[in-house]
């Protein structure tokens, strides 16, 4: 298990921090050139990528939350026809995000969009999808959420159904409302299962790849830092500044997730 950990992880994460010091082309011999690579990252470009990514992990991990969570708290309770809504609810997860990307950009396209010609249907003009930067960001949110809100919503339901009923029972005995009940009862149990979401979450959406670069190519001020280590390597051809902008994306992730696990720890202790 060590061997493996250290060559599949270990080693190309040495070799991506020596690569961030270095001219590398993608085709041709590297040199050092120092810090280089990191000062570049304080183009107008990676500003604004980091800045979009951000947004939409805040604005994703917000809209799956509380769609997921809505999702487990209608389907947790055992009772006819549930094992059927929670099926329907999770089928979506089994769609690749690839294939789910492509699938939206097919309903979203403006020329023959299914959506819009529903729309028309019943008196609304066409809608531009994906041609301005709000649209693309609401649309991509709309697909990401169809796609994932199943899988946060099964995690849920197995720290919903891990709580106790008498602990239902002994609240409800105390005359406590279904808020009372959900804010002191509901939610502080199931703060590890949030936990676990909120990380999976927040890491997919800071690692955003597929579903900007198939639906938008990272038009409209859609591009992520995914996508932006994807050009600097591929179509710049600068391997050194992908690596930067990939130690970049590593600290960020490391800072928040970090931040996450401590809030909701302290909060446990307290």
């Amino acid at each position: 298990m060590a061997v493996v950990v250290a060559v599949f992880f270990v080693l190309p994460l040495i070799l991506m921090f020596w690569m961030s010091f270095n001219h590398w082309p993608l085709l041709g011999a590297s040199k050092p050139n120092g810090v280089e690579n990191y000062r570049a990252l304080a183009d107008p470009l990676f500003v604004r990528a980091l800045w979009f990514t951000v947004k939409y992990t805040v604005v994703t991990t917000v809209v799956l939350s509380l769609v997921a969570f809505g999702m487990a708290l209608l389907v947790q309770e055992a009772r006819p026809g549930v094992g059927f809504f929670r099926t329907i609810y999770f089928l979506p997860a089994a769609v690749g995000l690839g294939s789910a990307s492509l699938l939206f950009y097919g309903l979203y396209n403006t020329g023959d969009s299914p959506l819009n010609t529903l729309l028309d249907s019943i008196g609304i003009g066409p809608v531009d999808w994906l041609g301005t930067n709000n649209s693309a960001l609401l649309s991509t949110i709309g697909m990401i959420t169809w796609r994932f809100a199943g899988f946060y919503m099964l995690i849920l339901l197995t720290g919903l159904q891990s709580i106790s009923p008498t602990l239902y029972e002994a609240a409800r005995t105390d005359g406590a409302t279904r808020w009372q009940t959900m804010r002191h009862v509901t939610v502080p149990l199931l703060r590890p299962t949030l936990a676990l979401m909120l990380v999976l979450s927040v890491t997919g959406s800071l690692l955003a790849f597929e579903q900007f670069f198939i639906m938008t190519g990272g038009r409209h001020d859609t591009t992520t830092l995914a996508v932006d280590i994807y050009r600097e390597a591929f179509l710049s051809q600068d391997l050194g500044r992908a690596a930067a902008v990939s130690v970049a994306l590593l600290l960020v992730l490391i800072l928040i997730n970090g931040a996450q696990l401590r809030l909701l720890r302290r909060k446990d202790v307290s």
